[in-house]
């Protein structure tokens, strides 16, 4: 156990929980991640079953964290556990690192993967990461995630008095906050289309190229079972666009915009005739490579203050971005990549998709800037999962095919030749470097290969 290190006598955290499986120090190395902890749940909040009992039925596995993230990180212990009572060699060492605040911002993780990524340490040696905390794009055909988009979470606040007021009394003589407010929340995106308002937000957004639009285009999804897994079958029954690959790159590879809530306003069951004081709207963009969110604050904040000024409203404006980090984007032709393809191919008998993820896991980002290793996102759970929310459930059949697939991931990852990524830390070959003899024939990538 690893003391978190943002953790104090007025504020504990839980340790974060560190193990290794050691073969052989010049194997490759391969670092796991999980999170231990999950999100809030009650009965009363709709569930059909004690949400901290984890209950099978119809060959699904229901329970708060069965498949986030508690039922794949379990998966890599079976996993080994499955070697040791075969009597059969784990082919490459294995590091694992558990936190429990993922769901509250993984507090302490990011400090702590900088520090164990330093000489001598337990990140130093590992060279390839491996996570398992996103999903599949549908129910049957299992995917690889390549790419993750980043996130900038804003505040939005209004205020026009020192305390809230009598709409009986004050209703019509005083600037409503609230009304303010709306309006904001109102001018960041177009109904109908989902399009972002703000001015400047997608300059830095690459075009789509044809050799793009082509892999999207080969990627298994219905748009019917979409409108089922996100439960507006039965509501709207529609979704922003009936074009598959519009609504994947929505998804994945444009930057959105979603209003969360707000804060200050009365929201509780029967009437209250109050004028807010203070009103706070939460809202955040999902944010593409390219995209850096400190300039994506600089615009938002400059394009409300146009849309406030034009409201000529003598009430106070504050925005701020709470939180933010950057989308992250890995190379599917990567052998951490090949490997997982290899796997999944073995155990299923299809090639995966490559996909993208519209979600942000700052964890990503962290491991491989720290490291330098390559990082390879290996959901293990279906789309209709239902994470985070009510009825979260495992699949039986997902949680024993994921067994396999990691098993035999980790023995592909064994099959790997050339050095371990981590002794070398050269910067790749120049074209003129490949020009000398054999470097091209032989694939070297680095001049300590050579």
């Amino acid at each position: 156990m690893m003391p978190n290190p943002v953790s104090t006598d007025d504020r504990p955290l839980p340790p974060i929980l560190l193990a290794e499986f050691m073969v052989d120090p010049e194997k490759k190395t391969v670092c796991v991640y999980g999170h231990l902890d999950v999100q809030p749940a009650k009965m009363e909040d709709g569930w059909d079953t004690e949400p901290f009992v984890l209950t099978e039925k119809d060959g699904k596995l229901y329970g708060r964290g069965s498949t986030d993230d508690k039922g794949p990180a379990l998966s890599w212990l079976w996993v080994i556990e499955a070697h040791q009572q075969l009597g059969i060699e784990l082919p490459v060492n294995i590091k694992m690192m558990f936190e429990g605040m993922e769901e509250y911002g993984s507090d302490g993780m990011f400090e702590a993967i900088a520090d164990q990524a330093q000489s001598g340490k337990f990140l130093n040696d590992v060279d390839f990461f491996c996570i398992s905390d996103n999903y599949w794009l549908g129910k049957t055909k299992p995917c690889i995630t390549y790419g993750l988009r980043g996130l900038a979470y804003f505040e939005l606040s209004v205020q026009c008095a020192e305390q809230d007021l009598h709409s009986g009394v004050l209703g019509g003589v005083v600037h409503e906050a609230m009304t303010d407010l709306i309006h904001l929340m109102a001018s960041l995106v177009e109904p109908g289309t989902g399009k972002i308002l703000v001015d400047g937000i997608m300059e830095d957004v690459d075009p789509v190229t044809e050799e793009e639009r082509k892999l999207y285009e080969s990627i298994e999804f219905d748009l019917e079972e979409m409108k089922e897994s996100c439960k507006v079958k039965t509501i709207s029954d529609k979704l922003l666009s009936d074009d598959k690959v519009s609504v994947l790159m929505n998804r994945w590879r444009y930057p959105t915009l979603s209003l969360h809530g707000i804060e200050g306003a009365f929201s509780d069951v029967g009437a209250k005739t109050v004028i807010p004081a203070k009103s706070i709207g939460k809202f955040s963009m999902r944010l593409v490579p390219n995209q850096d969110p400190d300039k994506v604050e600089k615009q938002t904040k400059a394009y409300l203050a146009k849309v406030f000024e034009k409201l000529g409203s003598p009430n106070k404006l504050k925005v701020e971005m709470v939180h933010s980090a950057k989308a992250w984007l890995s190379s599917t032709t990567h052998p951490n990549y090949d490997a997982a393809a290899k796997a999944i191919e073995r155990v299923y008998g299809v090639e995966p998709d490559f996909t993208r993820e519209g979600g942000s896991i700052p964890i990503t980002s962290a491991f491989e800037d720290a490291t330098q290793m390559n990082v390879l996102l290996l959901p293990v759970g279906a789309c209709d999962d239902m994470a985070h929310s009510q009825n979260e459930k495992f699949n039986k059949s997902n949680m024993l095919n994921a067994i396999k697939v990691l098993g035999v991931y980790l023995h592909e990852l064994g099959n790997i030749k050339g050095p371990k990524p981590s002794k070398c830390r050269c910067e790749p070959l120049t074209p003129e470097d490949l020009a000398m003899p054999g470097a091209f024939a032989r694939a070297f990538n680095c001049k300590c290969e050579m």
